[in-house]
């Protein structure tokens, strides 16, 4: 009689600690809220373990996204890796399977089939690559979501990115579990639960060290490289395949630029180029030695692009050039030089450019990253939540004066004291009145839906009729919904009165006098472009002059609010006078014999030109 064998089941995959603090915070998170939640990992982290390890704790179904059916097969298969079944809705890879409890699949598929996942028992949705979840209502993933939520309305939606920003949005989700804000209140993503910083990634032994170099090839004694610094990005944010064509095809500069990188590439396994336009990798292609050289471009063949991808990743190609298709998605461990060509219109893009190089592998000491088009991003630090506002502009910390929060703003630096920055509202999470009851927390750490952004505004506009401060940026007010006054109004009926007077502000006088009595005072003189002035005056002697000081004026004029600056003298103020700004406008209005300053408008974005603006 034969003797049956048993088959044992596969061995789970260990995940790293990381991995099982990922899934645990993910875990704590959906079971005291139903907001849609962020994790955040580099490229090269792991996703997929952490997606198969989710799938498999789930209860209910489970549907799990991405945008390639690369991302989809590579998620499926580490699910399959625990011994368990799962079906695969993806066009792209032949199957539209939906009937198990779980179900890979690719956005595009899933959009157009809507009514194989109309039933409610859908009660998790995974999007890997999360980032590409469009704020637009009408867009792909939020129709699914759409259709899930009214089958299920208590559905938990997780995303998962390295990249958690998008092109013209900055942060993708609202709070932060450390503490702080980091979008908008309206991000369709409330909360990140974990992120796993790429720095310490390296520091560990997870990831290849990346060793960027901001290369330029000298030629008698002339740094070659390409200039796209003149190049502005269209209404979409991507820069126009003709301006990158105008700067990329043809440069001179192209074949010293490979010559440079084969010298590079002598030690290395691995090579990717990512060249800014097809034509411009048609060049490169054919500066590269021709049996070690291959391009991949949207317009491959499907088949063809597997056939050369195959070739690469089995080593038998040592270059490969591709233009915007290798960014997610692809998996060659052994890459260890990354040639950056093309200018990169977001973090997000330069972050998944340079990851494709961090994976480990056997022999593979670090990645070097060859950058010949001045790309600004920090690939540790990208990004403060806003795009930079001047070339100069640096990230400074700014303790919130109300809640304590240390902020991150750009800003600028004299020596170790911020005398500039750019933030208008802290970023810091306090407790909220308005928590849900079903918010469950511990005192030391109340769950996140408990918690609100803090309301201290570093730079605002105070409503006329409930006196609220409002986002410089505001139309109405948030406590009365009264509609703010425009400044453009105010400066056209200004300019209606015969007893007022409009200054566009060219510059701004400080001066220590005294008063008729003798007294010391501040006077502060502002002039137009013709010589035209208005001044006040301001007595700092006693502890109330210098708090209505304060109030009045630094509020406004700080170039750094809420640091610290606490004058006794008029001396004192002019001697830091760099911490100070003047207005854009400035209205006066006669008083008897003299003119008295009524008005001053900073920030201003109107119609009407600023004296900073003349020619």
């Amino acid at each position: 009689m034969p003797t049956s064998v048993a088959t044992a089941a596969p061995t789970p995959p260990a995940l790293r600690p990381y991995q099982q603090e990922a899934v645990r915070r993910v875990v704590a998170h959906f079971r005291t809220s139903d907001d849609p939640a962020v994790v955040v990992l580099p490229t090269g982290s792991g996703k997929s373990l952490v997606i198969a390890e989710l799938a498999r704790l789930a209860r209910g179904r489970v549907l799990v996204l991405a945008h390639v059916r690369e991302l989809v097969e590579q998620n499926h298969a580490k699910y399959q890796a625990y011994g368990l079944a799962a079906d695969i809705f993806s066009a792209g890879l032949g199957r539209k399977e939906a009937s198990r409890q779980v179900v890979f699949g690719s956005v595009q598929s899933v959009v157009r089939n809507l009514r194989a996942f109309a039933d409610g028992a859908f009660t998790l949705l995974v999007i890997d690559e999360c980032h590409r979840v469009s704020p637009a209502e009408d867009a792909s993933y939020r129709r699914v979501i759409d259709r899930l939520r009214a089958a299920n309305p208590r559905l938990k939606v997780l995303g998962l990115t390295a990249t958690p920003y998008r092109l013209g949005q900055g942060f993708i989700y609202h709070r932060h579990y450390h503490g702080m804000v980091r979008g908008e209140e309206g991000c369709f993503f409330a909360d990140c639960v974990f992120e796993q910083p790429l720095r310490l990634m390296v520091k560990q032994g997870y990831l290849a060290e990346p060793v960027r170099i901001d290369a330029a090839l000298f030629k008698d004694g002339q740094a070659l490289r390409y200039d796209f610094s003149a190049l502005a990005p269209s209404a979409s944010g991507l820069f126009r395949e003709e301006a990158l064509n105008r700067v990329a095809a043809g440069n001179r500069a192209t074949p010293g630029i490979i010559a440079e990188v084969i010298a590079h590439a002598r030690d290395r396994q691995g090579v990717m180029l990512f060249a800014a336009t097809v034509a411009h990798a048609e060049e490169i292609l054919g500066y590269l030695p021709k049996a070690e050289a291959a391009l991949v471009t949207g317009a491959t063949p499907s088949a063809e692009r597997e056939r050369l991808i195959t070739a690469f990743k089995a080593r038998k190609l040592k270059y490969l050039v591709n233009v915007a298709v290798l960014t997610t998605g692809f998996d060659a461990p052994h890459a260890d030089l990354i040639a950056i060509l093309r200018p990169t219109e977001s973090v997000s893009l330069y972050q998944q450019i340079v990851g494709r190089g961090l994976r480990l592998s056997p022999g593979k000491r670090d990645c070097l990253i060859l950058d010949y088009a001045g790309n600004p991003w920090d690939l540790y630090a990208p990004e403060v939540g806003s795009p930079r506002p001047a070339s100069d502009a640096e990230p400074v910390q700014v303790e919130c004066p109300a809640c304590g929060h240390a902020n991150l703003f750009w800003g600028k630096r004299d020596g170790e004291l911020v005398i500039e920055h750019f933030g208008r509202r802290c970023q810091g999470l306090v407790l909220s009145h308005r928590a849900r009851p079903r918010a469950k927390g511990t005192e030391s750490k109340p769950a996140s839906s408990a918690m609100e952004q803090c309301s201290f505004r570093f730079r605002f506009k105070v409503c006329g009729d409930c006196g609220a401060e409002n986002d410089i940026a505001a139309r109405r007010c948030h406590g009365c919904d009264t509609l703010l006054v425009d400044a453009d109004d105010k400066l056209k009926e200004a300019l209606r009165l015969k007893d007022a007077r409009v200054l566009r502000v060219a510059g701004m006088q400080l001066e220590a006098t005294v008063n008729g009595r003798g007294l010391p005072r501040l006077k502060v003189t502002y002039h137009d472009e013709d010589g035209e002035t208005l001044a006040e005056w301001f007595a700092l002697e006693t502890p109330p002059q210098r708090a209505a000081f304060a109030a009045v004026f630094l509020r406004d004029h700080l170039r750094a609010p809420g640091v610290p600056f606490r004058p006794t003298t008029p001396e004192a103020v002019i001697a830091e006078r760099r911490r100070l700004r003047h207005p854009d406008f400035v209205v006066g209005r006669k008083v008897g014999r003299h003119w008295r300053v009524r008005e001053k408008l900073f920030d201003y974005t109107g119609r009407y030109r600023k004296a900073a603006e003349a020619e």
